[in-house]
């Protein structure tokens, strides 16, 4: 669950060593030993973490900005970048926010999970029960991809 926890690896990670045994090398980290657990434990668990996580995230990022918005150089630059942004593009986020958001955490790669995720839905003025929504079908779907590549189910790829 830890490793579900940290940014870039999330569930990309612990699912293939909740699911292997043996020793398995992770990059930066090292040498881990897999726990060769039961699909459906690890998948579920994995799974929920990162939701959870998102929400996490999703509030550290809100505090973050309150905080940097105490500074007045912050605040212009937020109200003219970030806000005009958010007006400007309104009809799309309304249209497309939360399946583009769902979209782009559930693509298994580096960069692209709950963290960004949940800092893209507070850049863009997601509010929290729409994003932890967004962030849950594109956890499922991230963890599902990750578990058929474990698996072997895609062995093209």
């Amino acid at each position: 669950i830890l490793l579900t926890f940290a940014p870039v690896f999330e569930l990309r990670w612990s699912i293939p060593i909740g699911l292997f045994s043996g020793n398995i090398e992770v990059p930066i980290i090292g040498v881990m030993q897999g726990f060769a657990l039961p699909v459906e434990i690890v998948f579920i668990t994995c799974v929920f973490a990162n939701a959870m996580l998102g929400l996490i995230a999703y509030f550290f990022f809100e505090k973050i900005i309150q905080f940097f918005l105490t500074i007045k150089i912050v605040e212009k630059l937020y109200n003219h970048i970030i806000i005009r942004g958010q007006k400007q593009s309104k009809e799309l986020i309304e249209k497309y926010g939360f399946w583009g958001l769902a979209i782009f955490i559930a693509i298994p790669l580096p960069g692209s999970g709950t963290w960004t995720g949940a800092a893209i839905g507070n850049f863009l003025g997601i509010g929290y029960k729409r994003f932890f929504l967004a962030n849950l079908v594109g956890v499922t779907i991230a963890g599902a991809i990750v578990t058929a590549i474990t698996l072997g189910l895609f062995t093209f790829i």
